[in-house]
């Protein structure tokens, strides 16, 4: 399984909308906020009414101030990487460029960054998940030390996100090195646009530490010809969110995923960011959110794995319809984690993107990943049947033109 990361459609993403959580004055508004009363009523009709609104907002404001910033950066990306010297790198490369859903999904979190420091969240997040798409290929390939060649490939994430680090030897592990100064371009580039938000100091534990979790999934998240699970159900165990009633590979995944970096990267855009609050996201995205995330993109890749000799986290259900069950309960924890957040409503509509996304996938026709996705579905809330329909719109149009991975 690869790291997975959200994906959003061109036409979904969010700008800031008030809600009753918020403390009035806290947070810049890059645009006029929706209609307070149906935001502040707290029955459940209001607050669904509050969703609508803000997912129709998303449209205009992602077309216009979020997606050409994300254009523009990977532009510059595809220029880097098309000069990279090494031939395997510079295919590496530009395979991880060529996911734009993939890179699109990172950048959606900018929209919990008001609109005056917009341009740099969304550098921040664009660099990052490049950088992890790039790593988490390389370390795919085959290596004498499969453990040690993931963890040093993946402290490129760590220091992106440490503006005091030095770079270590990334490539001392493996067979090839003349990138060109592509990944230490993205390391520099994510930690640069990181340190210009105001909140940055106060998000920067809570960042480490989902990034450390990253880094050690992806070590321990090996094939059968690698070496197996037993390493990487050794690490959940240790993580001691057992309390929460999650199997060890749920644990794993959650550990996996990029979303609380992401969540963390935008909100630190906001001036006088309170500790309750990263903690609740920390709370919410790890393991929730994130390990929906990770067992979503596993529900996608059951093929892929096994071609890989990777055993999928899926399978550690006793059969489909305990996966189903289980899958259900996590989207329901997941969907009202999102609703506890401080801005709810926006990552409301990122939940809802993500997994629209992988429901909205070719991937999930089969009859066992049909039960799952629909098991998901109705946990999540009805602004998921008008998100599928905009995802599958967009794949269609995607594949009809020929173009990139989406």
């Amino acid at each position: 399984m690869r790291g997975p990361v959200v994906q959003p459609f061109e036409a979904v993403a969010g700008r800031r909308v008030q809600h009753h959580a918020v403390r009035a004055g806290s947070r810049s508004c890059s645009m006029p906020a929706v209609p307070a009363a149906p935001v502040s009523g707290n029955t459940p009709v209001h607050r669904e009414i509050a969703v609508k609104l803000a997912f129709g907002s998303t449209v205009a404001l992602y077309l216009t101030n979020v997606l050409p910033l994300v254009r523009r950066e990977l532009a510059h990306w595809r220029t880097q990487a098309a000069e990279i010297a090494d031939p395997v790198l510079r295919g590496h490369a530009v395979e991880g460029l060529a996911k734009r859903g993939n890179l699109e999904g990172a950048a959606l979190f900018a929209v919990l960054a008001p609109r005056s420091r917009r341009r740099e969240t969304v550098r921040a997040l664009v660099a990052f998940q490049t950088a992890y798409n790039y790593v988490d290929k390389l370390s795919e390939q085959m290596s004498a030390d499969p453990v040690a060649n993931g963890r040093r490939l993946h402290q490129a994430l760590l220091v992106a996100l440490d503006p005091a680090a030095a770079h270590p030897d990334y490539y001392s592990l493996y067979p090839q090195s003349e990138d060109s100064g592509f990944l230490r371009g993205l390391v520099d580039t994510c930690r640069t646009a990181l340190a210009t938000l105001p909140s940055r100091p106060a998000i920067s534990a809570a960042t480490s530490a989902a990034a450390a979790r990253i880094v050690a999934f992806q070590s321990f998240n090996l094939t059968r010809d690698q070496g197996g699970y037993e390493a990487l159900e050794t690490w959940a165990r240790r993580q001691g969110r057992e309390s929460t009633g999650l199997q060890w590979w749920q644990i794993a995944a959650a550990g996996g995923s990029s979303l609380a970096v992401h969540a963390l990267i935008a909100t630190a855009g906001n001036d006088d960011v309170r500790q309750q609050d990263i903690e609740a996201i920390e709370d919410a995205y790890f393991p929730w959110i994130c390990a929906l995330h990770s067992l979503l993109d596993s529900l996608v890749d059951v093929a892929e794995d096994e071609l890989a000799g990777q055993r999928n986290l899926l399978s550690y259900h006793a059969n489909p319809e305990q996966a189903s069950g289980a899958m259900r309960v996590l989207a329901q924890r997941a969907a009202d984690a999102a609703r506890a957040l401080p801005d709810e409503l926006h990552h409301r509509v990122i939940l809802t993107a993500m997994v629209s996304h992988y429901l909205s996938s070719t991937e999930t026709s089969t009859p066992d990943a049909r039960a799952i996705a629909e098991s998901v579905a109705g946990a999540v809330g009805p602004l998921l049947s008008p998100t599928l329909r905009l995802f599958r719109a967009r794949r269609t149009l995607t594949r009809l033109a020929g173009g990139e991975r989406w």
